[in-house]
């Protein structure tokens, strides 16, 4: 998150801030990086994953440092502003590209669905006798196939 908002902010010519949030998206890739290879050390049945060999996780390292050092060329050459020692703050809250999502309630209980009825439901109460009996095999008897012989004038041509 910290490596896409610092390329929002070089975007919109805040080269400082872009700095800071790009290094601090440097050092929480770093952290990841560590776990990742430890998940991926550790002995069990999750042991086939790597995730620090994902392609999203190795695009990420190169994008945070291509991207850190175009912001400090671009500010030692065009900008000239001070790096804050605070990392700007991510906005969590997205205001566009979202749809607010809608609470989902259980519909009312109708009438009809009263103890008694859900009750009547069970089903170790149905009759024994209830069970189909398998129908003997039939016997099934062959078709004579019609005698279908080859035409040569087909229209159709092998060459």
């Amino acid at each position: 998150a910290y490596c896409y908002h610092g390329q929002t902010l070089l975007a919109s010519d805040k080269c400082g801030e872009a700095i800071r949030s790009l290094q601090e998206s440097e050092k929480f890739f770093a952290k990841a990086e560590a776990l990742c290879k430890e998940y991926g050390e550790t002995k069990g049945p999750g042991t086939t994953a790597k995730p620090s060999g994902h392609l999203f996780f190795r695009k990420l390292g190169s994008l945070i440092k291509n991207t850190l050092e175009k912001c400090q060329r671009e500010n030692g050459f065009i900008y000239f502003q001070k790096v804050p020692a605070e990392a700007p703050q991510l906005e969590l809250k997205a205001n566009y590209g979202l749809v607010e999502p809608v609470p989902f309630e259980f519909p009312a209980l109708n009438s009809h669905w009263t103890p008694e009825t859900v009750a009547a439901f069970d089903l170790t109460k149905r009759p024994k006798d209830d069970t189909a009996k398998p129908k003997p095999d039939e016997e099934v008897k062959p078709l004579k196939e019609p005698d279908i012989k080859p035409q040569k004038d087909s229209g159709c041509q092998i060459s």
